[in-house]
């Protein structure tokens, strides 16, 4: 027999997070994931200035 109830049913709520404290090593470690992103970014900025790394070679004409 087919229930009457239509669509999805709701989910039960999750209980709240505690928040936890950070001791000094998360922290910097924390700390140090930031920086090396900043990092990472400079890095790619320099990268995408130059032109295409890997098109040296032959280069052919496009004529037949």
């Amino acid at each position: 027999m087919a229930s009457r109830e239509g669509g999805k049913k709701k989910p039960l709520k999750a209980p709240k997070k505690q928040s936890k404290e950070m001791d000094d090593d998360d922290v910097a470690f924390k700390q140090k994931q930031k920086d090396d992103l900043k990092a990472m970014e400079v890095l790619k900025a320099k990268a995408s200035g130059k032109g295409p790394l890997g098109s040296s070679g032959i280069k052919k004409s496009g004529k037949k």
